[in-house]
């Protein structure tokens, strides 16, 4: 096994230690996604305090949310764009002072925009990636894939897996029943994207809680087709197994950004805070998140830095597919958007 290879299992590490915590810098707490102790991008904060923060994991942004609003101390949170009003709403954060981010001006205003009104910036952009259609490419024909109704498909019923993730699905749902963004959905369009979900259910062999999950169900063969982050292709692609990552399906593909919240009245140093989103965001974390799980980093004059070639091997290159970008949804949509994907887990 190759050292690449361990890095990237290692980044994405499994569900069952999702919710440890790795106590290391005790002026510094991050809830954050499991696996996201990535080195070469903490290098700028351990040079400076000689260890990395303490860690505490979660598996997706509805628990991260949950851990925060019941009380859990933790000085910076890891949601994705469509998680973070659900954090100004209920009061949780506070806004960051860009001032001291240096590399904030290199932050492309598409993701960070959204995140600033008369009360500062509230959400800080580090990653991102897509959302597109994984698959054995030595078992299923690339025209099988040219469509997300893949996943309707009677002949990879039980061998296909979604993400149990609240975005993911319903932006698949609506790229499916035709709706590009869900900025305005209507009561039939929501309708309808919740009865395409329910048709492919039966289908669904696993829904997916992490990227090392993902990758071993298809290695294993028992997934042949997955709607899947670029994480879960970069294991298997270090393994040399066939996978094929279709970002240019019919429909397109989903796209989506993440980044951290500075949590209100936490009992961390404010100063390491800022230390470490400067770590994240450092000219030389770029090559260290591309190497380990295949994201690009929320700062183009870093990313510019990356051979092209480099780019296009993790999945990351510019593409010309129509996308559904996970925007944040009203409260109100995304809170029905959990209910009913539950509802629909449960066979109901």
């Amino acid at each position: 096994m190759s050292a690449k290879t361990l890095s990237l299992l290692a980044a994405a590490s499994v569900l069952s230690f999702a919710a440890a915590a790795r106590a290391q810098d005790s002026e510094l707490t991050v809830l954050d996604w499991a696996g996201w102790e990535i080195d070469g991008m903490l290098q700028p904060y351990v040079d400076k305090h000689g260890q990395k923060p303490s860690f505490v994991f979660f598996a997706d942004d509805d628990e991260a949310f949950q851990k925060v609003s019941s009380g859990f101390s933790a000085d910076v949170v890891h949601p994705c764009a469509a998680a973070v009003p659900r954090y100004i709403d209920a009061g949780l954060i506070e806004p960051w002072d860009t001032s001291k981010i240096p590399e904030f001006a290199n932050i492309p205003e598409r993701m960070s925009k959204a995140f600033t009104d008369e009360g500062g910036t509230w959400f800080i952009p580090t990653d991102y990636a897509y959302t597109a259609i994984a698959y054995n490419s030595d078992t299923v024909p690339a025209e099988d894939v040219a469509s997300v109704q893949v996943f309707t498909n009677e002949k990879y019923a039980g061998r296909i897996a979604l993400p149990d993730n609240t975005d993911d699905v319903w932006s698949l749902a609506f790229m499916a029943t035709g709706v590009p963004n869900w900025d305005n959905v209507t009561d039939e369009q929501f309708q309808a994207a919740a009865d395409w979900l329910r048709a492919v259910h039966p289908n669904v062999r696993a829904y997916w809680a992490d990227p090392s999950e993902l990758s071993q169900l298809m290695a294993s063969g028992e997934v042949q087709v997955a709607w899947s982050w670029n994480d879960p292709v970069a294991i298997l692609q270090a393994e040399n197994f066939p996978v094929g990552f279709n970002r240019a399906a019919a429909e397109g593909a989903a796209t989506w950004y993440c980044g951290f919240v500075n949590v209100k009245d936490s009992a961390g140093s404010e100063d390491k805070v800022y230390d470490h989103i400067n770590s994240l965001l450092a000219h030389s974390s770029a090559q260290p998140l591309l190497d380990a799980i295949g994201y690009a980093l929320a700062n183009d004059a870093a990313m510019a830095t990356i051979a092209p070639e480099a780019l296009v091997a993790a999945h990351i290159d510019p593409i010309t597919t129509t996308l559904f970008v996970q925007s944040p949804p009203t409260t109100e949509l995304r809170d029905r958007m959990i209910e009913e994907f539950e509802m629909i887990k449960s066979g109901f």
